[in-house]
C-alpha cells in the first residue's frame, strides 16, 4: 500500500512541472509583415483598400486566431529590384517586421534589365532582411512570350536561383491564380482588376502564415 502511495506521489510530482508549463505559455508575440512590390502590389488602378495587401491584412486578423499582425505596404508603381533594394534598409530600420514579402522584377523586365542583375538585387535584399532577423518570401512573375523563350527562361531563372541559394521560400508567379482570363486584367492587360485581389490573397494567405 505504501509502494502504491508513492508511486502516485511521484507521478503527481512528474507531471506538475508540465501542466504549469502549458498552463504559463504566452501567446505568440506579434508579427508584422513587410510587402516591397511594384504597382501590382500597389494596387494600382484601384482605391488601396481594395488592393491584395490590404485584403491580406483582414484575412491573416480573421486566420490568426488571437495573435496580432500588422501588414504594412511599402509597394511602389514601377520600382525595379534596384529600386527595392535601395529603399529596404530605411523600410527595415522603420518597421522591423517579422516576415518580408519581395515582389518585384516585372519592371526590370520591362526595361530590359538582365537577369543576372535582377538576381543580384533579389538576393541583396534578401539578405538584408535576413540581417535584420526577418523571414523572406520571393513572389515571383511570368513575362509574357513577347520577351523570348531565352530571356523568359532567365527571368523565371533568377527566381529560383536566389530562392534556392538562400533557401527561400519561393511563389512562381504573383497572378498564377488568376489564368490567362483577361477578364481579371485592367485594360493595359498588365495589371489586375478589383475582382482578381481576393485571388491572390487568398493564394498567399497559406504560405505566410505557415512562413508565420
Amino acid at each position: 500500500m505504501n509502494a502504491l502511495k508513492l508511486s502516485i506521489q511521484f507521478l503527481v510530482a512528474a507531471l506538475l512541472p508540465f501542466g504549469e508549463t502549458i498552463a504559463a505559455t504566452k501567446p505568440l508575440a506579434p508579427a508584422t509583415i513587410l510587402f516591397v512590390g511594384d504597382s501590382i502590389s500597389a494596387a494600382y488602378g484601384l482605391k488601396p483598400e481594395q488592393g491584395y495587401v490590404t485584403l491580406l491584412q483582414k484575412d491573416l486578423t480573421s486566420a490568426s486566431g488571437k495573435r496580432a499582425i500588422t501588414v504594412v505596404n511599402g509597394s511602389v508603381s514601377g520600382d525595379t529590384t534596384a529600386n527595392g533594394r535601395a529603399r529596404l534598409p530605411v523600410l527595415l530600420a522603420k518597421h522591423k517586421p517579422t516576415l518580408v514579402v519581395i515582389a518585384l522584377g516585372g519592371n526590370d523586365a520591362l526595361r530590359g534589365i538582365s537577369a543576372k542583375t535582377m538576381a543580384e538585387n533579389l538576393e541583396a535584399m534578401a539578405r538584408l532582411s535576413a540581417t535584420a532577423k526577418a523571414r523572406v518570401i520571393l513572389v515571383g512573375l511570368q513575362v509574357p512570350p513577347n520577351f523570348g523563350a531565352q530571356y523568359t527562361a532567365q527571368f523565371e531563372g533568377a527566381y529560383k536561383e536566389v530562392a534556392s541559394k538562400l533557401k527561400l521560400t519561393l511563389v512562381p508567379s504573383i497572378l498564377a491564380p488568376l489564368g490567362t482570363s483577361l477578364d481579371y486584367f485592367q485594360a493595359d492587360r498588365i495589371h489586375p482588376t478589383a475582382a482578381a485581389q481576393p485571388l491572390i490573397a487568398k493564394h498567399l494567405l497559406p504560405i505566410l502564415l505557415k512562413a508565420l
